[in-house]
């Protein structure tokens, strides 16, 4: 289907946030269907998009593709003004993309050495895509790939490192690029422009231990809250000298950071030109307990329950779907319907079974449904080859996700 985001016509505010309501539409929907279902709410997914772009604050929002991973989602997230580009996640879905879409930068470094040979040798490609980068090594694996003369001339992106060095607590955010300070991205970036056969033109930088980490759940909100302070003060002056310093050394097109949980405090730095979102459309669970904002469960899925060993446990066929990350309950698959359900502490969500216990399980008999939501947006589209589309209690389309159409990029 064409998916037209823009075309919907909005539910009330208070019909989104009554659940009672909103998942038995959900039911309603689907209820000739088998199997586990995966469905993305229209109306969810949309109200989600228009948050982030008022979130965002005037400043275009490059969509983060892994946490999609659905092509008529991107697409259509894409037609909504505020959106601009695509933020890919391995070198052969930017080529994929890229030939629909004329602005893929690719988010982490590669060395694939046969997408990096199908790039190099398709001139088209080589301007639509942008490497990442953060070590002359990686240039080394291009040029063993191809030499300069022999190829078109590659853009790059230098990812230069986030996270905060504090003086008591030491690294805090993830761990990614190894160029920290002003001095070490200048000196990686004076080194590229004096390589033949690359142009560098951007910069990105992910705070991570901003928009990646909750500050409303409860437990030690106050640490976390004070951490993303200070990090935020310390990164608006770092990334301030560093792209002061690269627009010296090369013409940068775009200055990229953030994520879904920091829109507003990136958009509000004045050194970056782009934000990035993509976890925020779907809305995973992980990305409920942040003060600034409050997403619609726009993903979700229904399995189905098939033995009931007790009275008050009603087991569900699969669910094993872990997100990423460290192996802590957050992880974990959340049952959302009917209320009340927890897994078991000693089997979890299951490879082929996920028994759940609690008082709503006296009211499941076999075949019914239990609505559950991922942790991580777009991991779930390696689980399913199709999203179902529903808006209200309709069942309107579908659309294959990269599995779905045959495609496994990590």
């Amino acid at each position: 289907m064409s998916l037209d985001l823009l075309s919907l016509r909005p539910q009330s505010d208070d019909a989104r946030r009554d659940p009672s309501a909103s998942w038995a539409a959900r039911s309603a929907a689907i209820a000739e269907l088998s199997g586990p279902v995966a469905t993305i709410d229209l109306d969810a997914l949309r109200f989600n998009a228009m948050d982030l772009v008022v979130r965002s604050g005037g400043v275009p929002i490059r969509v983060a593709s892994k946490s999609i991973r659905v092509r008529e989602v991107l697409d259509a997230t894409l037609a909504i003004a505020g959106f601009r580009g695509i933020l890919a996640f391995t070198l052969p879905e930017a080529l994929w993309l890229a030939r629909d879409h004329d602005d893929v930068v690719l988010g982490y470094p590669t060395v694939d050495r046969a997408a990096l040979a199908a790039l190099v040798h398709d001139e088209e490609a080589a301007a639509r895509i942008t490497l990442m980068v953060d070590d002359l090594a990686q240039l080394d694996v291009v040029d063993a790939v191809a030499s300069p003369a022999s190829r078109a001339t590659l853009r790059v992106a230098i990812d230069a490192d986030a996270s905060w060095r504090s003086p008591m607590l030491g690294h805090i955010g993830v761990r990614r690029s190894p160029v920290h300070e002003p001095a070490e991205v200048t000196r990686l970036a004076r080194a590229i422009t004096r390589r033949p056969g690359f142009r560098l033109v951007g910069l990105m930088m992910y705070e991570a231990q901003i928009a990646g980490q909750p500050d409303a759940t409860g437990s030690g909100d106050a640490v976390i809250r004070w951490m993303q302070g200070r990090s935020r003060s310390e990164l608006v002056d770092r990334r301030g000298a560093i792209v002061a310093a690269l627009r010296e050394i090369a013409p940068l097109e775009f200055v990229n950071g953030g994520g879904t949980g920091s829109l507003e405090s990136t958009s509000a730095d004045l050194a970056v030109t782009e934000t990035t979102a993509g976890s925020g459309l779907l809305a995973g669970h992980l990305f409920d307990g942040y003060r600034a904002f409050d997403p619609a469960p726009a993903a979700a899925f229904a399995l189905e329950v098939v033995r009931k060993p007790t009275a008050d446990i009603a087991v569900v066929l699969g669910g094993g779907w872990i997100a990423s990350g460290p192996p802590v309950a957050s992880r974990q698959p959340l049952p959302v319907w009917p209320p009340g359900l927890k897994t078991l502490a000693r089997e979890g969500a299951g490879e082929v079974q996920t028994p759940l216990q609690g008082d709503a399980a006296r009211g499941l008999a076999v075949g019914d449904r239990v609505w559950f939501r991922h942790a991580k947006s777009g991991e779930l589209a390696e689980r399913v080859d199709r999203y179902h589309f529903t808006l209200g209690d309709r069942l309107v389309g579908e659309a294959p996700t990269y599995r779905g159409e045959g495609k496994s990029f990590l």
